[in-house]
């Protein structure tokens, strides 16, 4: 599967990239490598990021199903014990 990004965020991406490198390494980096490094980064590490991201997703998903009893369960017939315990709170 290829992890695609739209363009201002590909832009964005870049131009962080070309920061970096001005502020951290001796030389700049221009649009056209930027971008490469980019491509490169997208493919062999941002399906690390993603898998990991589905993951935690699904983790978390799978424990708000386990809890849906928990969470939307409701009792049945209970009508009469709730009059009833109304009547006595009357009385």
């Amino acid at each position: 599967m290829t992890i695609e990004i739209p363009k201002p965020v590909r832009a964005n991406a870049i131009a962080s990239i070309q920061r970096y490198f001005q502020e951290n390494m001796p030389e700049p980096i221009g649009d056209l490598p930027a971008g490469l490094l980019l491509n490169f980064f997208m493919e062999e590490i941002g399906p690390v990021i993603y898998n990991h991201a589905i993951t935690d997703a699904q983790a978390r998903m799978e424990q708000r199903v386990s809890d849906l009893n928990g969470e939307l369960y409701a009792d049945a017939f209970q009508y009469w014990t709730k009059r009833d315990a109304k009547a006595k709170s009357r009385r």
